[in-house]
């Protein structure tokens, strides 16, 4: 088991941009799977974007080219770096360990 601890939302301007943070309270590199989650109000939560400890990176096709997720193994830290945000960007963000462990969520809302 893992904890997790988002920190980084708040609210920001359409075209606007933040970045996320995730840290992990054990080495991420012998985690096989780290990802962020939102969920938006009465939507079902969803899979933005992941990556593996291989490197590998998948994405959401409503965020392809304006989120990139990246891993600091030596800060145990995963980041989501979102770019381009939309109102529909606005939702509570989860980081998530092999789809066991969950953050508490940090609120991103991208309003004018």
């Amino acid at each position: 088991q893992v904890q997790l601890v988002e920190s980084g939302g708040g609210l920001v301007q359409p075209g606007g941009s933040l970045r996320l943070s995730c840290a992990a309270s054990k080495s991420i590199a012998s985690i096989y799977f780290m990802g962020w989650y939102r969920q938006a109000p009465g939507k079902q939560r969803e899979l933005v974007a992941a990556i593996t400890s291989g490197g590998r990176r998948n994405y959401a096709d409503s965020v392809k080219g304006r989120f990139t997720i990246s891993a600091d193994n030596a800060k145990n830290t995963v980041y989501l770096q979102m770019n381009s945000l939309r109102p529909e960007d606005t939702a509570i963000y989860y980081c998530n360990a092999n789809r066991n462990d969950w953050g508490q969520g940090t609120q991103v809302t991208v309003s004018s």
